[in-house]
């Protein structure tokens, strides 16, 4: 919605919400959770707070939702391993959601369809997922390794695999 819209029709966010959609961002589906809001966009989950923050689609690890809460666990970005992109979870938090609405499902659809193939690689401890990042062209690969992974074979496994994809795309 162009900001002359936006400011005509609002931008579909819950009245309240104090967050700073992106010029292309549109929202999906809202919901209260406490004296917040949890925002589904297109780019990604507004976290509630006193300065409400997006989570990226491409930095959920995982979204459940169960008992009437959606409980999020955060992957950050940790490292870099030629082009592929260490991931390591935060704790999950839980949002308790009243009138859940269609924030359960927007999650669910968003963070599915963003990941474009996920592998687990048992002899490294790690997942490989490569992922559409929200507004970049293009799929980034995620590895998420276990705590007890070897880091250093990791490192260079993803590095040599996000090459190898890398080669296959401009192949095509």
């Amino acid at each position: 919605m162009t900001g002359a819209l936006r400011r005509v029709f609002g931008s579909g966010a819950p009245k309240g919400f104090t967050g700073a959609l992106a010029k292309d961002e549109h929202v999906l589906a809202w919901a209260a959770v406490g004296d917040g809001w949890l925002v589904a966009t297109t780019f990604g989950l507004w976290l509630p707070g006193a300065a409400p923050r997006r989570l990226g689609w491409h930095l959920v690890s995982k979204a459940t939702w169960s008992g009437g809460a959606l409980v999020v666990i955060e992957a950050e970005e940790s490292e870099e391993a030629g082009r592929a992109v260490l991931l390591r979870d935060l704790p999950p938090v839980r949002f308790p959601l009243a009138d859940p609405r269609k924030v359960p499902e927007v999650v669910y659809a968003r963070v599915t369809g963003a990941i474009r193939t996920s592998e687990r690689q048992d002899a490294l401890r790690a997942w490989f997922v490569q992922r559409k990042v929200p507004g970049r062209d293009g799929v980034v690969l995620h590895v998420r390794p276990d705590p007890d992974a070897d880091l250093v074979e990791v490192r260079r496994v993803a590095a040599g695999v996000a090459e190898k994809l890398a080669g296959l795309r401009a192949d095509r």
